[in-house]
């Protein structure tokens, strides 16, 4: 007589599967918050110590600044301070960059060029 009552409660769970997914409706609408890896390593790299909201400074050169100074400072980093700074920025823009306005893109691009200033490098197109 179990095998029967099992029989009937599975009978039951396949009857209300979604036909895209397979998932029963209660699960179906149960969500995960949304966390997005690309924020978790702007706060947390382990190649850089970066100072908060380094990236909503107003000023290009502050932010130039201030991953200059990290990457000079890191002793995790693999590669070289300009490196690392700009593939951080670089990395920045191109994740965020998608939900930023017109006006912090513009600033962020400056800051590429400043930082390429403080480190003597030739700038894109020059």
């Amino acid at each position: 007589m179990p095998k029967r009552a099992t029989a009937r409660k599975s009978a039951h769970k396949s009857a209300h599967r979604t036909k895209a997914h397979g998932r029963t409706r209660s699960s179906a609408r149960r969500r995960k918050p949304v966390r997005k890896w690309s924020g978790r390593v702007t706060a947390t790299s382990d190649a850089l110590d970066l100072k908060h909201d380094v990236f909503k400074q107003r000023s290009a050169s502050a932010i130039a600044r201030s991953l200059k100074r990290s990457a000079e400072h890191s002793h995790r980093r693999k590669s070289s301070p300009y490196r690392s700074a700009m593939s951080m920025l670089v990395f920045y823009i191109n994740r965020a960059g998608k939900n930023l306005p017109e006006s912090r893109v513009r600033i962020l691009e400056e800051a590429k060029d400043a930082l390429r200033d403080l480190y003597n490098r030739p700038r894109r197109g020059a």
